[in-house]
């Protein structure tokens, strides 16, 4: 893996670190693929069961697209979108650990996971409107579903960034906690759900993010062909028999 990404394994957790802090993060060319072929990677090892992403330094998460690279013709993209992620269909659960800044293309990157634990000095935003822009990264279309529609418009409009104390009020961060703790305060979360059976993880995020755009109808019809389908796996059999014998579970995945 390039330098630009850094993996760590803990366990069934995989830790993805953007690795530029001279730049604060700022996504390349090279970053974007590196961090497309990292989850990538994280996704098809069975032995991943959840991934944390997070930046080096304690500046920023991310400072978005890397605009000098931009101008020499440079485009962060992939088929997975801005950094590889923001159009991404993880099966996995993703948690962010935002080691400070997240603004513009990094806040598309941030609310791009399922779950974040923010560092006290972080700042969370979309500023593409006092640069001529729009935040076309996602953003856009993920904060108005986060939180409610006055508060997106907000921030929206007057590209103004949010505390990370903010950000845990209007219920965009899961904790807020100091910089020198946030790896472990992630670490924690992230083992809280891996402690549980992947299988069933993954099935409840997708279902979850399926019923968002669905009816209620339509959500029950998923919600059943799940329950179904997941009722049937081996994991619910452990997890029936692991209770009966009053044991920690083993879970397969299958």
């Amino acid at each position: 893996m390039a330098d630009e990404v850094l993996r760590e394994r803990r366990g069934n957790v995989e830790i993805l670190t953007i690795n530029r802090p001279e730049a604060r993060n700022a996504i390349n060319r090279a970053t974007a693929l590196a961090l497309d072929a990292a989850l990538d990677a994280a996704e098809a090892d069975d032995d991943v069961w959840v991934i944390i992403l997070t930046g080096a330094g304690d500046k920023a998460f991310s400072a978005g697209m890397d605009l000098k690279a931009f101008a020499t013709g440079e485009v962060p993209f992939t088929p997975h979108g801005f950094a590889g992620i923001t159009t991404r269909q993880m099966q996995k659960p993703l948690v962010c650990a935002a080691n400070g800044a997240a603004l513009a293309g990094g806040f598309e990157i941030m609310i791009s996971c399922d779950m974040v634990v923010a560092a006290e000095h972080a700042l969370f935003g979309i500023p593409e409107a006092k640069r001529g822009l729009i935040a076309g990264g996602g953003g856009l279309i993920r904060l108005p579903k986060r939180v409610p529609l006055a508060i997106a418009n907000e921030m929206a409009l007057t590209g103004d960034p949010v505390s990370a104390s903010r950000a845990y009020e209007l219920g965009l961060v899961n904790q807020v906690v100091p910089g020198e703790q946030l790896l472990e305060a992630a670490l924690a979360l992230a083992e809280r759900v891996g402690a549980n059976a992947p299988l069933a993880v993954r099935t409840s995020k997708r279902v979850m993010r399926e019923a968002r755009e669905l009816t209620e109808a339509e959500s029950w019809k998923v919600n059943d062909a799940a329950f179904g389908a997941i009722g049937a796996s081996a994991d619910a059999l452990e997890g029936a028999v692991a209770f009966a014998e009053k044991r920690a579970p083993i879970w397969s995945g299958r």
